[in-house]
């Protein structure tokens, strides 16, 4: 996870910015999991980061109940599609 982060800061990729008065911040937390073969080998390490629902208010960050998940693979995956296709992202 540490080593994700400095590549992060190393790519000057994002930057930290003062929170918005009068906002909620919803909280974040990192999820390990090893898998396992049948054998109980360890296979691959999993990381994800998953938000903390209960941080949340209702109608203000978000409309129903859900837990967004964001897969670094799937996230590598979308950057690397819209660098390719020039779409913008927001």
């Amino acid at each position: 996870m540490q080593e994700e982060l400095n590549q992060f800061t190393r790519n000057d990729v994002w930057y930290l910015v003062l929170r918005p008065t009068n906002t909620n911040v919803i909280g974040t937390k990192w999820i390990f999991i090893n898998k396992t073969d049948e054998k109980g080998n360890v296979v691959r390490n999993k990381a994800r980061l998953v938000a903390q629902g209960y941080t949340q208010v209702e109608g203000i960050d978000f409309d129903e109940t859900f837990a967004p998940v964001a897969r670094l693979e799937s996230v590598r995956l979308l950057l690397a599609i819209a660098c390719h296709l020039k779409f913008k992202l927001y």
